[in-house]
């Protein structure tokens, strides 16, 4: 009789348990559907980033490949040079500009009749088109003006910068040979004066004063774009 009493107070709790123990599962289920698919989800975001990056580095690599093949036999007549990451300088500071001037030397003037045609021809072409961001001439200055003190030479030369890239600009984009093209230049081309933030250093750390005066076009793929929508989307 006393055993009989004992389970039948047992049992109001094993009724209670048993649907709270399910719950609990099923909760335990639902924490681990939703890391699953969390994991799913920065999985393919992380698989679609590491295919933009391959994208973009083959791509670079082919646009140096392209920008070579046209340009290597004219660089040293040029006084220019071409970086890895498809930079193309023009760094003899004699051809460029007039002394403390924003006005283009006749042979810079030239140099850029025969060179940016043939530049625009390769960026705009189908291969690379969508691609392209940004075409930046960038214009660099040395660190000193005259005898001023260095912040007050970072400004003059930041002014004199912005106006040398300002001349490139409107000089190339009144080239009649890139006329078709100009839509799609307005709205990727721009003049970037960078005064002497980026001078060029010799070996022993000291600074190169007349190699740091040079003229860069550069190009900016969509890749960090790209890759910036897929991380705002995963938000």
């Amino acid at each position: 009789m006393a055993a009989d009493l004992s389970d039948r107070r047992r049992a109001p709790e094993q009724t209670h348990w048993i649907p709270l123990a399910d719950l609990m599962t099923g909760l335990m289920m639902v924490f681990l559907l939703i890391a699953i698919t969390y994991m799913v989800k920065v999985e393919a975001a992380s698989q679609h980033i590491r295919e933009i990056a391959v994208l973009y580095e083959r791509m670079k690599v082919e646009l140096y490949n392209d920008l070579k093949k046209e340009f290597e036999k004219d660089l040293p007549r040029w006084g220019a040079e071409l970086d890895l990451d498809s930079t193309m300088r023009f760094k003899e500071p004699d051809v460029l500009f007039l002394i403390g001037s924003s006005d283009l030397k006749n042979n810079f003037e030239i140099i850029l009749d025969d060179f940016f045609p043939r530049y625009v021809s390769i960026l705009d072409s189908d291969k690379y088109r969508d691609a392209i961001e940004e075409i930046r001439i960038e214009g660099h200055t040395s660190s000193i003006w005259s005898n001023l003190p260095s912040g007050q030479a970072y400004f003059q030369n930041m002014r004199l910068s912005q106006d040398r890239t300002r001349s490139a600009l409107q000089y190339v984009l009144a080239l009649p040979a890139i006329h078709g093209d100009l839509p799609w230049l307005r709205g990727h081309i721009t003049a970037n004066g960078l005064s002497s933030s980026k001078t060029i250093k010799r070996p022993d750390g000291s600074e190169d004063y007349e190699r740091s005066q040079r003229v860069e076009f550069r190009v900016r793929t969509d890749a960090e774009s790209r890759i910036a929508k897929i991380i705002e989307t995963d938000k």
